[in-house]
């Protein structure tokens, strides 16, 4: 029996519900699900029979999440609910064990793990690309002359090849950043339930080791409040992007008439609606203006994490746009 007397407001429903966009957790929630089933069953807090049935209902979920036919219900709150509303829907009451020795608040703790180390992987396969790509332009450019500026007024000659290598450097030092987000998501939450601990004899290491974690949080409270590796992510993003920027800006000024130092491609340039004779290097520009929203998503989950008591608070919540917004931004 509810301890509530009265039906949530629909205006409150609708501001708490993160449904709208922590869908996207729902691949790592899939993925930390399994592995928590595998170990309820390793550890005999449930049987093989459950956890088979369990194993054979997350795959249909998840086929229905990568194909796009989930059925998601106007009553989901979260990605989390949803996802064991439809597995109890396929599998039966059985869905509802899913849920033993464990709390949605070290659940999301461990899907936003899982998708700031996936998203930083990418970065940084990116990364690597980007500065093979800025190497051959400088072997290909290796003795071209050009000015260098201070103050943006020419100041001493220097090689296009030392100039592009500048940025070869920058990004560098942004795929370490981004290593070191990889190591702030080394060690799982799963296990640490509401705050407190959970009163069965799991096997965190298991669970570990199935889902790529290194280690196990050890601590419960901090478990479920941290999200420094967010915040390591939002950090790395924002100074990636603000290099990023650096460059879109310089090729703006590179290819206007007055500097002429290099053409653009027509395939990332713009016309103009009244003046025929335009070239615009839009996709430079949003490359320089795109790079303040990252670093605002930075400073708004800092305003969110600020002065925050111990442990999850539903402000905790507003973590996920930002990152998801500046990972979108960023590739």
């Amino acid at each position: 029996m509810s301890r509530f007397g009265e039906p949530q407001h629909p205006i409150f429903r609708q501001l708490n519900a993160s449904i709208g966009f922590d869908w996207r957790l729902g691949p790592y929630d899939v993925e930390q699900s399994r592995a928590h089933a595998t170990m309820l069953a390793a550890v005999g807090i449930i049987s093989d029979g459950d956890r088979d049935a369990l194993l054979g209902g997350l795959e249909r979920v998840e086929a229905e999440l990568g194909g796009g036919t989930f059925p998601f219900d106007p009553g989901d709150e979260d990605i989390h609910m949803a996802i064991e509303r439809r597995l109890t829907e396929i599998v039966g009451p059985v869905g509802g064990k899913l849920h033993t020795a464990r709390s949605r608040n070290d659940q999301v703790a461990t899907d936003m793990a899982m998708f700031t180390r996936a998203h930083a992987l990418q970065t940084l396969e990116k990364l690597q690309h980007l500065q093979s790509v800025l190497v051959q332009l400088a072997e290909r450019h290796e003795d071209w002359a050009m000015p260098g500026y201070t103050h943006l007024q020419r100041a001493q000659p220097v090689y296009l090849s030392h100039h592009l290598l500048a940025y070869f450097w920058m990004f560098r030092r942004d795929a370490r950043r981004f290593e070191f987000v990889l190591g702030s998501t080394l060690e799982l939450p799963l296990g640490a339930g509401a705050l407190a601990g959970v009163n069965f004899p799991t096997d965190r290491g298991l669970v570990a080791r199935e889902l790529g974690f290194t280690a196990v949080a050890p601590n419960s409270i901090d478990a479920v409040s941290n999200r420094d590796f967010v915040l390591d992510c939002l950090a790395a993003a924002a100074t990636c992007a603000t290099h990023l920027s650096r460059l879109g800006a310089e090729i703006v000024l590179w290819s206007s008439q007055e500097f002429g130092f290099c053409l653009l491609s027509d395939a990332w340039a713009s016309g103009s609606s009244i003046m025929p004779q335009k070239k615009n290097p839009d996709a430079a520009e949003l490359l320089r203006g795109k790079a303040p929203r990252v670093a605002a998503r930075l400073a708004a989950l800092h305003g969110v994490m600020h002065g925050l008591p111990l442990t999850y608070n539903k402000d905790m919540q507003e973590d996920k746009e930002h990152l998801f917004d500046a990972v979108d931004t960023l590739d």
